[in-house]
């Protein structure tokens, strides 16, 4: 678990010392701004751009003080309350069918943040947007003398001298999407109840958590391709709730189709299959088998990862099993690249499945400012 003092300790280096306020220039002088992979010399950029030396004061303060902004970053996303471990036991009622936020009951993200925090905040890298990483952003400025050119900007130094600069990290700079276990435990309590539970994906161990809470279930068996959320989940499981059957892999889920002994084990077991797919070059994850990596074109990544997956997911699901999945489309205002997922992925599965509802699923705040977001949807289908 990481503790509060460690996470300061990250942002402080045993030589450093404050900022003199009064004597800018010495911090001027040694500073760089960066944009894009080019770094730039501050006092250069400032001349460039016409930034006067009060808007390096103000964030320089903000250096200073970064203990501050730290503390309350990490008592909402990363503490642990021992209280609200449990989600069954918590005294919290699920969401209602049609109601599902994946903002309600925010402190459930907590411990799937703190578990994978390197891997949610700095190692997952935007595919699209080419946007520097939050811990990234964070490192450079605290330790290295080295600004993102969009702390500069207009917009953000009003933010940062109304005291807000944790509104310009939050939004400018990239983090993986993560799932809400509430919303899963919700969903399997208000509409699925379901015993046995597969994921293609494992989704930062969220699934795993939330449906080991739900007290319909008695199994579940995942996989995923990042090595470290592998290893992750079952200490969870292990260690968290250990009254379940649980069972982890790590490989990718169009491999174990091909795994004889996989489909002989699990073929016509499992009552529900749920997840997230990964959206197609958005979120670039630390592993050597991501699927954007092994297919090139989207239209390889289609036929090779997602309709085998979906052909796993049908040999897996019994009689009448549901398939859960949580997707939308989306593009790039920078790039001009479009993926129309919604239409394209569902026209596959719908050759092997029959779609039974969706419905949208609130605020899982799929990244960046520049993202043309289209609502994410949950879609419901049954095997033909």
């Amino acid at each position: 678990m990481i503790t509060l003092k460690r996470f300061l300790n990250v942002f402080h280096s045993k030589d450093e010392s404050m900022i003199d306020l009064k004597h800018i220039n010495q911090y001027i002088n040694i500073t760089h701004v960066r944009v894009g992979s080019k770094l730039h010399k501050l006092k250069d950029y400032m001349k460039q751009h016409n930034i006067p030396k009060t808007t390096i004061v103000v964030l320089c303060d903000n250096i200073n003080r970064r203990d501050e902004y730290l503390t309350r970053f990490y008592n909402l996303s990363l503490q642990i309350h021992p209280d609200k471990l449990e989600i069954h036991n918590s005294g919290i009622l699920p969401m209602r069918n049609k109601e599902m936020n994946n903002n309600q009951e925010i402190v459930f993200k907590n411990p799937i943040r703190n578990l994978h925090m390197l891997d949610i905040l700095q190692h997952t890298k935007s595919g699209i947007e080419n946007n520097p990483t939050f811990l990234d952003v964070l490192h450079d400025l605290y330790l290295h003398n080295i600004i993102d050119y969009k702390l500069l900007t207009p917009s953000a130094t009003h933010y940062i001298s109304n005291g807000r600069i944790g509104s310009v990290f939050s939004s400018y700079y990239f983090r993986a999407s993560i799932m809400n276990p509430y919303l899963v435990y919700s969903l399997n309590q208000s509409i699925f109840k379901a015993k046995r539970i597969f994921s293609p994906t494992l989704g930062w161990s969220s699934y795993c958590y939330g449906f080991l809470e739900s007290p319909y279930v008695e199994e579940y068996v995942g996989t995923d391709v990042i090595p470290s959320v592998c290893k992750k989940t079952k200490e969870l499981a292990k260690n968290h709730i250990t009254s379940h059957k649980v069972d982890i892999y790590c490989k990718p889920s169009e491999d174990l189709y091909k795994d004889n002994t996989f489909m002989q084990k699990y073929k016509g077991h499992f009552d529900l299959v749920f997840f997230s797919p990964p959206y197609y070059e958005l979120e670039l994850y630390k592993s050597t088998q991501q699927s954007t990596d092994r297919y090139k074109t989207y239209e390889d990544w289609l036929e090779k990862y997602w309709e085998v997956t979906i052909k796993l997911c049908h040999a897996v699901l019994e009689k009448s099993g549901k398939l859960c999945y949580i997707l939308s489309g989306y593009g790039s205002n920078t790039t001009k690249k479009q993926f129309d997922l919604l239409k394209d992925m569902n026209a596959i599965t719908k050759k092997y499945f029959r779609l039974l509802s969706t419905q949208p699923m609130m605020n899982k705040n799929v990244h960046v400012t520049s993202q043309q977001e289209k609502g994410e949807q949950i879609m419901i289908f049954v095997k033909k």
